[in-house]
């Protein structure tokens, strides 16, 4: 079958609820036609891992990597979405909070790849991970996105707010050939980060949240703030240019990012939406949006109800009243989370996002930005025995890759 389909769309899933790092673990993969606009998908949840986050294909497009936050070096059949191996990283370090572990990570060959353990970089070896080997400290307090430059040389990573430690404001850069780390200080948090494709630079964007009661950042709130794009260079560790945009620009709560040759293109799970930010200029900007409509929102009523339950269970409503109504002025007003994956074909011509609150995966067309194919996907009910039908239905989209056809 999947011979049939040029394109595949896999997408980390954790489940239902607010917090993904607390969900399920699995993964969907959806393919798709172009010319015939025919599709297929195919979604499994695996036992015994938890926090399903992002995902990375080797170069051969043989092997999957589920990134998450339990701890677990977790690999799938790219093809069949089988398990292929699995490899707890608490035999090479163990960390100071649940939530820093292995999340993502960047392939080398077919075979061998480098992810974040506890406090360090690590690289493994499919034929052999039990001899998964330590190359070096990250210097971050808890990283999160990585990725490769251009040349090959430099791993560039974002980091989260440590539950402890407190608010980041830190990106890193790692040089694979001398195996040293450095740390950029950032006016904010950038959870993730994007790589230019031909030079060693790379953007990192504002993950802007605040600690539940002032102190709680494991339990963190959206927070109604300015958000900020760094376009930094790897070598010197510089910001060479940034972009601001007021606290009303729907640009809050971003996930996956990537980059075409004419804009840095960024989706928003709070806001709803897909920021398309001009690289020439570095100023203009334009928006593709995805916040549902009041049938919308109403059929989403299930989702909804359990948004706003698991978010009292993180703040209580008084003293975190302000939590709640930045959270809902990030939001635009709805009460369900939004797009959380976003990939570019590779000869940029069609984008895919996937919607964790609607439960939708959207193809656009690129650069003009129109729906070619949206699909509803199943109800979490299918595949999970016992959950009730009244029960929250998100698969629980989260980080994605796309395999496509390169450009000619």
């Amino acid at each position: 079958m999947a011979e049939e389909y040029p394109y595949a769309f896999h997408i980390a899933l954790d489940g239902n609820g607010l917090n993904g790092l607390e969900g399920r673990a699995g993964v969907c993969v959806f393919r798709y036609d172009p010319l015939s606009e025919r599709y297929a998908y195919k979604i499994e949840y695996y036992d015994g891992v938890a926090g399903g986050h992002a995902v990375c294909v080797s170069p051969d497009n043989g092997i999957g990597f589920l990134g998450n936050t339990g701890q677990q070096l977790m690999f799938y059949d790219a093809r069949t979405l089988d398990e292929a191996c699995r490899m707890s990283a608490l035999r090479f370090e163990v960390p100071d909070s649940t939530i820093k572990s292995s999340t993502h990570a960047v392939w080398l060959d077919r075979c061998t790849g480098i992810t974040a353990i506890g406090d360090s970089f690590w690289q493994f070896d499919l034929n052999r991970l039990s001899d998964t080997e330590r190359i070096g400290a990250h210097g971050v307090k808890l990283p999160h996105a990585i990725k490769q430059t251009a040349s090959g040389r430099y791993l560039v990573y974002g980091g989260m707010d440590h539950p402890r430690r407190g608010e980041a404001c830190e990106v890193g850069v790692f040089d694979l050939e001398n195996r040293t780390s450095r740390q950029i200080p950032l006016p904010t948090t950038c959870w993730h980060v994007a790589t230019h494709p031909s030079e060693d630079k790379f953007y990192a964007i504002s993950f802007r949240v605040v600690a539940q009661e002032g102190r709680d950042w494991h339990e963190w709130a959206m927070a109604y703030f300015k958000e900020y794009v760094y376009e930094i260079d790897a070598a010197t560790g510089t910001v060479l240019r940034h972009w601001t945009c007021a606290a009303d620009t729907p640009a809050h709560i971003n996930s996956d990012v990537c980059v075409s040759d004419r804009e840095l293109i960024f989706c928003n799970g709070g806001s709803g939406t897909i920021v398309l930010l001009d690289l020439e200029t570095f100023s203009s900007f334009r928006v593709i949006d995805e916040r549902p409509d009041l049938g919308a929102q109403l059929k989403a009523s299930r989702q909804a109800l359990r948004q706003v339950a698991d978010a009292f269970t993180r703040g209580s409503l008084i003293p975190s009243s302000k939590h709640f109504l930045g959270a809902l002025r990030v939001s635009r007003g709805t009460l369900i989370d939004s797009v959380y994956a976003c990939q570019l074909s590779a000869d940029q011509t069609l984008l895919f996002t996937a919607n964790r609150g609607l439960n939708t995966i959207t193809v656009y067309d690129y650069p003009s930005a129109e729906v070619r194919l949206r699909v509803e996907m199943p109800e979490l009910q299918e595949f999970a025995d016992g959950l009730p039908e009244w029960a929250d239905p998100r698969l629980g989209f989260h980080h994605a890759t796309l395999l496509s056809p390169r450009a000619a």
